[in-house]
């Protein structure tokens, strides 16, 4: 407006014209190099960076937004990879966010992965997701990024409990001070595990179990509202639980490559009647039993069944993607009866390769994986109960044809909703729910009051 006189704190400075100039540059600059700086370090390091345009949120999953922990509870774990597992080494299998090596350089979807390592692919999956948000004000789910499986093995054999339970103590202490927590007091929280729930509710001294490395982890009372995601639950005594699947070898990045998969395995001929990639247990165990019958009959009768056996002084023969594929892509009928925990990564090899699974414990996968199997086991499964273990061929050999075909058809419908989407997969591309997806919509289903959590 004319004639209205100078600001005076302008009048006061003392800056020439060029030089003020120069100044504000220098101070614009200076603000925009250190946007970029926070952005880029507030990010995932390996974060794809998709098009505004590219990210479209499932108006069935809630905004969910990655809580920030301490490195001591993530990454941190991940520079000590190579004591992560009394077993292996884990180096190789926690490069690529989590998916392991890959198994040709000519294919960005398939990778030799670690069947305990779902945490790290999970949160890749959702660093990533179009439903995640930076604001935690606009969030309704909040993933706090623990990685408490690798954690958990790397202190397997850890005597003194006192260490052994540290960080796990540290971790549930750490709850209550976060910002996000005083809403719903954890209920809008959830944690992934990569191993089973057996391994983090170590049983107290006087209990008769042995001590197989376990820690407290899902025992204390910090923990009991947040939703805990594990490749196995223990059915009758946890309300918090739910399984997810173990992770195969197949990421894919979109609809294509999952439908001509899919295409493929039903394609495929099967010459032999049942397969079974594993080995026996001590006869001392409750579960070996099952093991031994099969291996039994397998023996008996090897031109209907077709199998990779794993053994304790060479554990590599069954941890071969082609070969465990090949062998079962080529059999009706895949085994799986339950090892040193109830559950089995086989399962999800099985369904990868169009096998359909038989199962000789209820709770190997049907009081497991709800939120992924077919509501109705006969439709995609086979179970055999104690008195049909001698006579598997016989029991296999009774199923019609045709019911077969359709089982089959069944299995390989639910490849996608139980695949780990390679974690740089874009929505648009991908044009389907995989495993991280599905278990999203289930936990929006619990924050937004339509399935009680009890």
């Amino acid at each position: 407006m004319a004639g209205k006189p100078k600001d005076k704190h302008f009048t006061h400075l003392s800056i020439p014209k060029p030089q003020l100039l120069f100044t504000l540059l220098f101070f614009f600059l200076w603000l925009f190099s250190h946007l970029i700086f926070y952005n880029s370090s507030s990010a995932p390091s390996n974060a794809a960076l998709f098009p505004a345009e590219d990210k479209k949120c499932d108006p069935d999953i809630a905004p969910l937004y990655i809580v920030p922990l301490p490195s001591r509870f993530n990454s941190d774990l991940l520079v000590q990879c190579h004591n992560l597992s009394p077993y292996t080494d884990m180096c190789p299998h926690v490069a690529h966010r989590g998916l392991g090596q890959q198994l040709s350089p000519s294919s960005k979807s398939w990778y030799a992965t670690h069947q305990f390592i779902a945490e790290l692919i999970f949160h890749a999956r959702v660093e990533n997701h179009p439903c995640r948000t930076q604001d935690p004000s606009t969030a309704q789910l909040f993933l706090l990024p623990f990685y408490a499986g690798l954690y958990g093995s790397s202190q397997f054999s850890q005597t003194n409990l006192t260490l052994r339970d540290s960080l796990a103590l540290d971790f549930a202490s750490l709850l209550p001070f976060l910002p996000t927590w005083p809403r719903r007091l954890g209920r809008d929280h959830f944690l992934v595990i990569g191993r089973t729930s057996w391994d983090f509710m170590r049983p107290p001294p006087s209990h008769s179990t042995p001590d197989f490395g376990a820690n407290l982890l899902l025992l204390l009372p910090e923990t009991q509202n947040i939703s805990v995601l594990t490749v196995e639950r223990i059915p009758w005594l946890t309300h918090n639980h739910f399984a997810i699947p173990y992770p195969s070898y197949f990421h894919p990045s979109a609809a294509t490559e999952v439908a001509a998969w899919r295409e493929s395995v039903l394609a495929l001929p099967r010459t032999h009647l049942f397969a079974f990639v594993g080995g026996p247990r001590p006869p001392n165990l409750e579960k070996a039993a099952a093991r031994a019958s099969i291996l039994r009959q397998c023996a008996a009768s090897p031109t209907r069944c077709i199998t990779v056996e794993c053994r304790r002084d060479d554990p590599s023969t069954c941890h071969d993607p082609h070969r465990v594929l090949a062998v079962m892509r080529r059999a009706e009928f895949c085994m799986q009866p339950p090892g040193d925990s109830f559950s089995r990564r086989s399962v999800f090899d099985a369904v990868l390769a169009g096998c359909i699974p038989v199962f000789f414990s209820e709770h190997t996968a049907y009081t497991q994986y709800l939120w992924y199997a077919p509501a109705r086991p006969e439709e995609w499964s086979v179970f055999l109960g104690p008195d049909q273990w001698d006579r598997i061929e016989e029991e296999l050999e009774r199923i019609p044809k045709p019911s077969v075909a359709r089982m089959r058809e069944r299995v390989v419908e639910v490849i996608p909703r139980v695949t780990y989407a390679h974690p740089n997969a874009s929505w648009r591309e991908l044009g389907f729910r995989d495993a991280v997806d599905v278990a999203l919509v289930e936990l929006t289903k619990i924050v937004r009051g339509n399935v009680p959590q009890v």
